[in-house]
């Protein structure tokens, strides 16, 4: 699940990307307005954490050219302006949600995950394919009735591919959902984790099968 952290504080930015990133996000951080609108522009993202007062102008500027789009994602502004004026513009501008600073990380978690949740920033609730149950917003993996835990990187892997069940995900696709600007991303990266991910399913007895197509990309769907 990528999202885009618009956040220009050198304390802030990187101490919500490493917490969000320890959640399961994959996380693009940016500092100014122009690379938030270049980012957006170039990535499909789940949703957006925006500050207003960045460096080169008010975060406002970005979500309104973003309001233009025909499928936008749900933004999240999050700033130290905190002024009912200032609360009202951000709604009025089309923001889902509006958090003061300094606010508590659980609550930015909460308020983002009760975002994603709504039927505009996830195709359904919940992904089910023989045994496996994937919850879409709460990013929760179950098989039958039991808990599996699947690690960030192959969670990434699982959240592209469930979504689009029954249907070839492009590689580069999938790579752009998994990966964010500034990872390390080795050579065979990609294949690695969805061959840790395809025994992880097996093992559990999840009841599916995930496959590559050669040369095009990667399709989960029920074991027939």
């Amino acid at each position: 699940m990528r999202i885009l952290l618009a956040e220009d504080d050198p304390a802030l930015g990187p101490a919500l990307q490493s917490r969000l990133r320890s959640d399961g996000f994959v996380v693009d951080l940016v500092t100014t307005c122009a690379d938030a609108d270049e980012a957006l522009l170039a990535t499909s993202y789940r949703a957006v954490l925006l500050d207003r007062r960045l460096p080169d102008g008010d975060g406002l500027e970005v979500l309104a050219k973003l309001q233009r789009r025909s499928e936008a994602p749900p933004v999240l502004i999050i700033t130290a302006l905190e002024d009912v004026v200032d609360r009202v513009a951000g709604i009025e501008a089309g923001a889902e949600d509006y958090l003061v600073k300094p606010f508590a990380y659980d609550e930015l978690r909460a308020r983002l995950l009760s975002r994603l949740r709504r039927p505009a920033a996830a195709a359904a609730p919940s992904v089910t394919l023989g045994r496996l149950r994937y919850d879409v917003a709460r990013r929760e993996v179950w098989i039958g009735s039991e808990p599996l835990t699947v690690p960030r990187g192959e969670l990434a892997v699982l959240d592209c591919l469930a979504r689009r069940a029954g249907r070839v995900v492009l590689r580069e696709h999938l790579e752009a959902d998994v990966y964010g600007y500034d990872d390390d991303v080795q050579a065979n990266a990609l294949e690695a984790q969805v061959s840790r991910l395809r025994k992880r399913l097996a093992d559990a007895g999840a009841e599916v099968a995930l496959h590559a197509v050669r040369g095009v990309g990667y399709i989960l769907r029920a074991q027939t």
